[in-house]
């Protein structure tokens, strides 16, 4: 951010008629004595000036919008957005959230630049683009005293009755309320930060003293049936809660012992997978999965539902008259009517692979692809007549086939045997409760209109409308609610089995396949964004979309 200096302050003060020489003189006076303060945070301090009108005028000399941040002009908890800690060494406030954007005021705009670009990514994370003021510091330090009563507030609410029991509790109980995936229990230098995972981004929810911390660490492990004298990697489990199993894992690290809760509802709903976003028709559908003799991989990244996905699939194909066997680490979603195999740290998929081929299965879920051994059975199952879903970890559909080559299978295994590969991944949908309607811009037109002519696709943007996300209690003052999918599919047909054998690249495979029916990731985003379910900025958080046209 450039600043934008006109005149030194005092002068331009003077000149708007904002204060006169004489104040000028008594802060410069002061100035000797403080040389810490800056001349326009004295004159706050003096009370030589209307805040408001002073503050106005610095915003103007150093090249942004200047506020006095006053009670009512605090809309949100900035606590939510950025740790009160931070808040306190870069002296920033985030006082409002409006259209997807976050409004925070800074004490030193011109010489704190490393510190503003370290909050905008911080605020990026989660999905907010940050529109910068400055004020006073002496205004900004005023509230930090009231910030600290927030998080006390909060950690009292958690530490109800004092009794770690509770404490525990609570956070899971509250998890639960707030939809969380996972819970992150991690020591830092002088507390222990709770964090929950709500719709793929993490929020701070407390910071517990840390005289507290052996006790939680104690506790966690207690009800995760973990051992209390060891400190190097755990995994345990929780199932104290009636509709929920609850996996965790414990690391060390230099302030003592992370913990991750990751929160699994029992006999979770099987959603249809046209209800995850799938964006096909079931005729396409058909024609990418229920297939015999191949496999079908499912690829994303960690985080982005890849088993949802593989589970909603497996609910499409069950019927009574075909064994579907799966083999997961681990079962996260029973399935009535599909046999399922838990492996642990004594049982590799490869080896139950081999078993289940001697079970006379229809239909193999093996959970992930990890190595070349069990990516061999895999071909192996889809080539004496097993249909075989499984996922790997690739950024889209195509590179599956690159994945499969560096773990050491053959072109003619590849070519042969894998029949679809799909890739996906989660975007926030705006939140239907507090969402902000508006005609798209100028510019986003322009975004999607490249987007087209990239993918030769033609995207309808007649009558269109988009939303900026807003921020309500009921999304966590995100202004995003829930999740859905986006997705591409790779079908392998003749012409890109041809390729796969010749060893071409995934470049020279995928300008192949844009000439067929595949379109990738992106088209299928903004049609999402055309429909109203989520907006540009969150697919560009997702795909970084704008800096690559």
């Amino acid at each position: 951010m450039e600043s934008k200096r006109k005149q030194p302050l005092g002068i331009e003060l003077v000149k708007r008629g904002v204060v006169d020489g004489d104040a000028i003189e008594r802060a410069l006076q002061y100035q000797m004595d403080n040389p810490n303060k800056r001349i326009g945070d004295i004159l706050y301090i003096l009370k030589e000036a209307d805040p408001n009108k002073l503050a106005e005028t610095m915003g103007d000399v150093v090249g942004v919008k200047g506020i006095y941040l006053t009670e009512d002009k605090i809309n949100i908890d900035p606590t939510e957005y950025v740790p009160l800690d931070i808040m306190k060494n870069y002296k920033a406030i985030p006082f409002d959230v409006n259209s997807g954007k976050i409004k925070i005021a800074f004490a030193d705009i011109a010489n704190n630049k490393e510190n503003i670009k370290n909050i905008k990514m911080l605020v990026l994370n989660k999905g907010l683009v940050m529109e910068p003021y400055v004020a006073f510091e002496t205004n900004i330090d005023e509230y930090f005293g009231k910030f600290e009563e927030k998080v006390t507030e909060k950690r009292e609410n958690l530490e109800e009755n004092g009794s770690i029991t509770d404490l525990i509790d609570n956070i899971i109980k509250l998890a639960i309320e707030k939809r969380a995936s996972d819970i992150h229990i991690e020591p830092q230098v002088d507390s222990v930060r709770v964090r929950f995972r709500i719709d793929g981004e993490l929020f701070i929810m407390a910071n517990l003293g840390k005289d507290k911390q052996a006790q939680i660490i104690g506790r966690l492990k207690a009800i995760s049936n973990m051992h209390q004298e060891k400190q190097e990697s755990q995994d345990g489990r929780i199932l104290l809660y009636k509709d929920y199993n609850i996996r965790v894992s414990s690391q060390k690290n230099i302030f003592g012992e992370k913990f991750v809760l990751r929160m699994l509802k029992k006999n979770e709903y099987i959603r249809n997978i046209f209800e995850l976003g799938f964006p096909y028709e079931e005729k396409d559908l058909n024609k990418a999965i229920n297939k015999k003799n191949s496999l079908t991989i499912m690829a994303a990244p960690t985080g982005e539902g890849k088993t949802t996905t593989l589970y909603s699939i497996l609910d499409y194909l069950k019927s009574d008259d075909i064994n579907i066997t799966t083999i997961e680490d681990p079962v996260e979603i029973r399935m009535p009517g599909v046999n399922q195999i838990e492996v642990d740290k004594n049982t590799r998929f490869a080896d139950s692979l081999r078993t289940i081929l001697r079970q006379d299965p229809d239909v193999i879920l093996v959970g992930e692809i990890r190595d070349k051994e069990t990516a061999e059975i895999a071909v192996q199952a889809g080539q004496t007549g097993h249909y075989v879903l499984s996922t790997i970890h690739t950024i889209d559909a195509i590179e599956v086939i690159t994945r499969l080559r560096k773990m050491g299978l053959a072109d003619y295994d590849i070519a042969s045997t894998v029949g679809t590969t799909i890739s996906q991944r989660l975007l926030r949908k705006i939140c239907p409760h507090c969402r902000r309607e508006r005609e798209f811009s100028e510019y986003e037109k322009e975004v999607i209109k490249k987007i087209g002519e990239k993918y030769n696709t033609e995207f309808n943007l007649s009558g269109a409308k988009t939303y900026d996300a807003v921020g309500c209690d009921k999304c966590n003052n995100s202004g995003y609610y829930q999740r859905t999918g986006i997705f591409e599919v790779l079908n392998i047909d003749e012409d890109i089995r041809a390729l796969i054998m010749e060893g071409k690249s995934s470049i020279e495979i995928r300008k192949v396949a844009l000439g067929k029916e595949y379109k990738p990731l992106i088209v299928d985003g903004v049609n999402k964004v055309i429909k109203g379910e989520t907006n540009l900025n969150e697919l560009n958080k997702k795909l970084i979309i704008f800096n690559n046209l």
